[in-house]
């Protein structure tokens, strides 16, 4: 086993001595200075009033794939969920990763590429999708997220006034959405 010599060492070189840490003092009367988040001002403690028709929805990958296999079509089951006009918006994040995916979900890739669907740029650097939903609906509080992945609904929810649009008994629901608004809860 080899032994490693200490950075404090008298061996070692002065330049590379480690030096010895010392802390400040605290001064008890000094002003303790806390960073708290800005609350945006579209929040009524937990109702969103930046919500309302044309509903935009952000959607994820695995929201059109799975769309696909309950044979849904995303618009008009969307316009069916929440009684209004929506306008599903997709990031290049998003559509990085169907193309990505390759040969097998070409439909897919059909489907994000239809002209009913906003495209959205992104700016940031890398091509993960949740990380860019995440951000994106933390910047602006104006969208529904469209997603069936668990691990980005937990990181969703911790965000608040953004409802969450799933699938379940092939149909979509949404949770988190004020009542005031057309979708049924069941």
């Amino acid at each position: 086993m080899k032994r490693m010599i200490s950075l404090r060492d008298q061996r070692i070189n002065e330049k590379e001595r480690a030096k010895a840490l010392t802390k400040k003092k605290e001064d008890p009367s000094a002003i303790k200075e806390r960073e708290v988040p800005q609350h945006p001002s579209c929040l009524f403690f937990q109702y969103n009033t930046q919500l309302g028709p044309p509903y935009y929805i952000l959607v994820d990958t695995n929201f059109i794939n799975f769309s696909i296999k309950a044979k849904l079509d995303l618009v008009q089951s969307m316009m069916d969920c929440l009684y209004a006009k929506c306008i599903p918006c997709i990031t290049d994040c998003v559509m990085a990763e169907i193309e990505k995916l390759g040969q097998r979900y070409r439909v897919a890739l059909r489907i994000a590429k239809d002209p009913r669907f906003e495209r959205l740029p992104c700016m940031h650097k890398g091509t993960y999708a949740d990380d860019c939903l995440v951000q994106r609906v933390t910047q602006h509080k104006c969208y529904i997220v469209a997603t069936v992945d668990k691990e980005l609904k937990r990181r969703i929810r911790k965000i608040p006034g953004v409802p969450i649009m799933y699938i379940s008994r092939h149909r979509y629901n949404i949770e988190r959405m004020p009542d005031d608004y057309g979708a049924p809860r069941f």
